[in-house]
């Protein structure tokens, strides 16, 4: 039996600490009407459907290259990643109600203060914090969109945290405005916070080039001398593969094994710089 991929672990440990900390801010955020606690309850909830999806995805997205799927199937991150924007939304959605029923007068619920309170928004920021950091940093390791997206989830979820800890302070202090002004900032954050991520998902559906990554790929070509011209590169990344498809054009009197090996030495250069690349070249005789 194989171990798990560590992306695959990584998503699994935000699987749980998403599914404590929405248990816990449920049970708390009705016990004290607190608006923000239950916005955090509904975002955490979110969370958990995002890191279930994230979990699937990075499982789906490793399986290699078949028959019907010749480039592999790493663009399920990047659905995964557009669905999780989809939530942040309806997460907002639902946000912005409550508030606007509050502050007209709709609901009007005593939101009734107690140290589980503070110490529900004080857990949920150590973990976000630690699930962030550690979700960015396998993120980046593995090139994994999903992850990425996951991570916004809880860094998200952390400020939005620290918002409904001022809210709380606000209502000890007898201004319960503010904790209503606390979960619209939750429902702000969240927002900004979700267009990015459409943004990212939908440049990676539609093969949008990695920022910065053909800038890197000629730099590095050109040093090569025996590469007389580039005629072509094209780059694009489907889940954390990236795909490099380059033309370039060699002395036409080199011989067959004289191109072959170059061309196998120039994947290995590319390799060095990208080692999740996927590398189709192809030479040209000038």
């Amino acid at each position: 039996m194989h171990a798990p991929h560590p992306v695959q672990k990584a998503a699994l440990s935000s699987v749980l600490a998403a599914f404590f900390l929405t248990l816990f801010k449920i049970i708390v955020g009705f016990q004290t009407h607190s608006l923000g606690i239950l916005a955090e309850a509904a975002h955490s909830g979110m969370d958990l459907m995002a890191t279930l999806i994230t979990y699937w995805a990075v499982s789906l997205s490793a399986k290699p290259a078949d028959e019907q799927h010749h480039f592999g199937h790493g663009k399920i991150e990047n659905i995964a990643a557009l669905i999780e924007t989809l939530l942040l939304w309806i997460t907002c959605a639902w946000i912005l109600k409550e508030v606007f029923d509050r502050l007209t007068g709709i609901a009007h619920p005593q939101i009734e203060l107690s140290y589980w309170a503070f110490l529900v928004i004080g857990i949920s920021i150590i973990i976000d914090f630690f699930r962030a950091r550690n979700l960015y940093k396998v993120s980046k390791e593995y090139n994994s969109p999903a992850l990425a997206a996951d991570a916004l989830h809880f860094q998200s979820d952390l400020y939005s945290s620290v918002a409904v800890l001022l809210g709380l302070i606000g209502a000890a202090f007898k201004f319960p405005i503010v904790d209503s002004l606390a979960a619209l900032l939750v429902a702000a954050w969240t927002f900004m916070i979700s267009l990015k991520l459409a943004k990212d998902s939908i440049d990676h559906l539609l093969d949008k080039a990695p920022d910065g990554a053909d800038n890197k790929l000629l730099e590095l070509l050109q040093k090569n001398a025996e590469i007389k011209l580039i005629s072509s590169l094209k780059v694009r990344q489907s889940g954390s593969q990236l795909f490099v498809d380059l033309t370039v054009s060699l002395d036409k009197n080199m011989t067959f094994e004289k191109a072959h090996s170059l061309t196998e030495d120039i994947e290995k250069e590319i390799k060095n710089l990208f080692s999740n690349a996927i590398i189709s070249i192809h030479p040209e005789p000038i």
